[in-house]
């Protein structure tokens, strides 16, 4: 049996001509001898009936404090509407098709509400269905804990749950549709002609998605690269093309054919709304221990940290600009210099061709600095090099390191 996941998120689910083009999608795989396993998300955006930011908006009316296992019961409603719906339509096109919940289909989680990981999915279900020649649609973004409680998983969790029927089932491929026609070199909304990158690495997908670049939920790809599983991301209303992700610097397109490509840089994503936190007042944090105590009390407090300098007499790192005044409330008790300052953004150039490259921190620095934008703080891995910059100026910062690594001709 060859199974092809398919996942379609909220936009492409959005009006009635966006779902008529999505369930084509899943007819023409069947068609294609392929047994389409289909996941998706909630239909729509902020301020669609069903989309999860709504449902949240009316929890939270009732009760601004609300949190755990209410919220999470209500939040699957949204994907359990919306796979009911979309069975409904393969129906009616002709495929036969069951709509499934999350734990209907197997999906265990941990105990973790808004936010749960997966521990593990029995498949006997989904097997079943697919040996009937029925078409199992799985409700996205959900799962249940071993005591019954219903869980989610968090923002971009219907590519997780994509991601781990991909693995189960040993999928030939699996498909995350969006209403734009692949990754892109650069955030279109800043690069309007931006090129759709044909091929991928894992690697590059999930710094992308770290960095700020929302096609693909990071996890997703970590998940599918454990097992090698090709990714496919493509649009909703083009039967062919999109990003197709791979193992290093080739993959093949699930088209046929092989791609390879040998990038230095792939692309550039920001993050914004960053805060700077800066702490002083400490002769040596290292010895004192206070340098330790500082990341565990904010990891205490659910503050997650990025972008972190260490030296005896300086702590520097950035956070979610939401979460500075509790940044601030926890540390202020240590008798230290803290200061927090909003208004940054984190700008990032991309590419699994960068390690062992020498001279592109030079250029990314030069190129920012002709362009009088000031970076504040840098990091880098083997993938990406990241500076933070003041939000204002994300912008420039984008379009000028565009133009120097050449996105437009890939």
């Amino acid at each position: 049996m060859r199974i092809v996941v398919q996942k379609f998120g909220g936009s492409s689910l959005a009006t009635s001509a966006m779902r008529s083009e999505a369930l084509q999608r899943v007819v023409e795989t069947a068609e294609a001898g392929f047994s389409p396993v289909v996941v998706v998300s909630a239909m729509g955006r902020a301020g669609d009936p069903y989309a999860t930011d709504t449902l949240l908006d009316l929890i939270y009316e009732t009760n601004p404090g609300a949190r755990g296992a209410n919220v999470d019961l209500l939040l699957s409603c949204g994907e359990i509407i919306s796979a009911s719906m979309f069975a409904e339509g393969l129906e009616q096109l002709g495929l036969p098709a069951v709509a499934l919940t999350g734990w209907q289909c197997g999906i265990t989680t941990d105990d973790v509400h808004l936010g749960a990981r997966v521990t593990g999915v029995q498949s006997d279900k989904l097997w079943e269905l697919l040996g009937a020649g029925k078409t199992p649609v799985v409700a996205g973004f959900q799962g249940v804990t071993e005591a019954g409680k219903v869980t989610t998983l968090g923002r971009g969790g219907s590519d997780t749950t994509a991601a781990v029927l991909g693995v189960v089932l040993k999928a030939e491929r699996v498909e995350i549709f969006t209403d734009v026609d692949g990754i892109k070199t650069a955030d279109p909304r800043l690069i309007p002609d931006a090129p759709t990158l044909k091929v991928m690495s894992y690697r590059e997908v999930v710094e992308m998605g770290h960095m700020g670049a929302r096609v693909l939920h990071p996890r997703a790809a970590e998940i599918t690269m454990e097992e090698g599983i090709p990714l496919q991301i493509r649009s909703v209303v083009h039967s062919k093309g999109g990003t197709t992700v791979g193992r290093g610097v080739r993959a093949k397109t699930a088209f046929g054919g092989e791609q390879i490509t040998d990038r230095v840089v792939t692309g550039i994503a920001h993050l914004g709304k960053r805060a700077q936190v800066r702490i002083e007042g400490a002769s040596d944090f290292h010895s004192s221990g206070l340098g330790a105590k500082v990341f565990q009390i904010l990891a205490e407090a659910g503050v997650s940290v990025d972008l972190i300098y260490l030296s005896p007499d300086l702590i520097a790192f950035v956070i979610d600009q939401a979460k500075a005044s509790t940044a601030h409330n926890v540390l202020t008790p240590l008798g230290l210099n803290v200061k927090i300052k909003a208004g940054f953004a984190k700008v990032s150039v991309v590419g699994a061709g960068m390690h062992g490259v020498p001279g592109v921190m030079a250029r990314v620095v030069n190129c920012l600095e002709g362009e009088g934008i000031s970076i504040y703080q840098t990091t880098d891995s083997h993938a990406n090099i990241s500076c933070l910059v003041l939000e204002e100026h994300v912008p420039r910062a984008v379009q000028a390191l565009y133009r120097e690594f050449q996105l437009d001709r890939i």
